[in-house]
Parts: C-alpha cells; sequence; structure tokens
C-alpha cells in the first residue's frame, strides 16, 4: 500500500510539473533587431488567463529570468521573458553585463519599443487575456518596468524585485495606470537612500497606487540564488547577495499583489 501511494504522489508530481509548457518565441521590436522570448504557461488551466512579462536581471536573458516565467505559469498566468538585449544574450561577467545594459538603455525611446514588443508578443499568444496584463522586472528589468508604468503603458500591475528606483522621467499624475509594487532590498549598496526617498516623493506627486516594501538585511539581487556565486566571480562580482526569506516574502507578496490585481 505504501508503495502505492508514494507511486501515486510521484506520477502526480511529475503531471503537475508537465502541466507547464514553455517554448523559445523569435521577434523583432519595431527597430527591426532580433529578439528571443521564452513563452511559459500551463496547458492544464482553462481558458484565457492574465499576462505577465517577465523583464530579466541585467545578466541577460539567463535560466534565471526563465525560471521566473516557469514559476508564473505554475501560479495559472501566461508569463513571457522577454528579451531586452537582443538574439537572447547573456554574460556571467559584471563588464559586459555593464556593457550590455548600457547600450540598450542609451535611447530610451528605443528601450521602450523593445519593451513593447514583448508585451505585444504576449498578447498574440491565444490564451492571453490582452485585458489583464502585468510585468514584473528583477534589478535592471526592476528599472524598465517601472519605466514601462511611467510611461503609462496599458498594464494593470507592475512589480520590481531589487530594481534600479532613478529615473530622469518621473511620473506624472493622471498618466500611469498600472498598480505597482516594489520589493526593495533595505541592504542594497546600488540603491541610495535618497534614492528610495526620491521614488516614494515621485510616486505620491504622481497619485500613484504604489506600495514599497523595504526588506531588513537584503541585498541587491536577494531573489536569485545564484547571486552568491556570481558575487564572488573571477571577475570581480558585484555587491549582490541571495536571501531565501525575502525571496520568498517578496515573492509571497507578489502573488498577493496580483490576486488583487486581477479580481
Amino acid at each position: 500500500m505504501r508503495a502505492l501511494l508514494a507511486l501515486t504522489l510521484m506520477c502526480s508530481a511529475v503531471l503537475a510539473q508537465a502541466a507547464v509548457q514553455t517554448r523559445e518565441i523569435p521577434y523583432q521590436d519595431a527597430d527591426g533587431n532580433r529578439l528571443v522570448g521564452y513563452y511559459a504557461y500551463d496547458d492544464a488551466v482553462e481558458g484565457k488567463r492574465p499576462g505577465i512579462v517577465v523583464v530579466h536581471e541585467w545578466w541577460g536573458l539567463n535560466d534565471y529570468a526563465k525560471r521566473r516565467a516557469r514559476d508564473l505559469a505554475a501560479l495559472g498566468y501566461n508569463a513571457l521573458a522577454i528579451d531586452m538585449y537582443g538574439d537572447g544574450k547573456h554574460t556571467e561577467h559584471p563588464q559586459d553585463a555593464q556593457a550590455f545594459m548600457a547600450e540598450a538603455m542609451k535611447d530610451p525611446a528605443a528601450a521602450a519599443r523593445r519593451f513593447d514588443a514583448g508585451l505585444e508578443l504576449l498578447k498574440l499568444q491565444p490564451n492571453t487575456n490582452k485585458h489583464e496584463l502585468g510585468a514584473v522586472g528583477y534589478c535592471f528589468g526592476g528599472k524598465v518596468v517601472l519605466d514601462a508604468a511611467r510611461r503609462g503603458e496599458k498594464l494593470d500591475g507592475v512589480v520590481s524585485f531589487h530594481g534600479a528606483l532613478a529615473t530622469q522621467t518621473p511620473a506624472k499624475p493622471g498618466v500611469v495606470r498600472a498598480d505597482i509594487l516594489v520589493e526593495h532590498g533595505a541592504a542594497d549598496s546600488m540603491v541610495t537612500p535618497q534614492q528610495v526617498e526620491a521614488f516614494k516623493a515621485e510616486m505620491d506627486a504622481a497619485k500613484v497606487n504604489y506600495q514599497f516594501v523595504s526588506i531588513e538585511g537584503a541585498k541587491h539581487g536577494f531573489t536569485n540564488p545564484d547571486a552568491d556565486r556570481l558575487s564572488h566571480g573571477d571577475h570581480g562580482g558585484p555587491d549582490i547577495g541571495y536571501n531565501k526569506a525575502a525571496d520568498e516574502s517578496s515573492w509571497a507578496d507578489m502573488q498577493a499583489f496580483f490576486k488583487k490585481v486581477f479580481k
């Protein structure tokens, strides 16, 4: 009986895992750049469901960003990890990551078009509810999704995990459509206290519906289990670190946030 029960549980786990389907989708932005999206959805969910764009860290579209797309799919969302660098490129070298990020952000309008291309690709998927859309971003991706909210993208909710907060184009009253959740590490050396206060003042002035969660002891990159390894790399890693408790609490906050946004 015990053996049968164990086998049943194992089969159930395999079936549950197999329900999340993934595929890579090539696409282009309005400037003709070749991009690669990573699409994840749960084929056990019937009908249309909300779609969520995932924007990678400064490392690029790596396995971590793809894993987060699968995690969101397991929650019942359609998730697309988009490509902000082109050709799906990624790295573990901080110098390369800095160069990729600088190139992607040197023209804010071009970066916006690249985000829009990913959002449109997600909307084109037949089981995406085009009227229920969100975005999550990590590190560099956190800034990307916050900037999308600032310019009034048609998003219901935006979540930034250990993202950059500073901007040259602050939100204006009546423009931001999305509710915003920021999950910030209180020990993040890459975001100054002044930037935190400036962000809150910006959101208040623009009358944005936002939540700002500051997690004690959490460094930049606190959601990524690879952060500790990357911070001690042979290439002079950045001041980042994984924090399991912060990862879990911020993910729970995100789930509650999207349940409310997509009610």
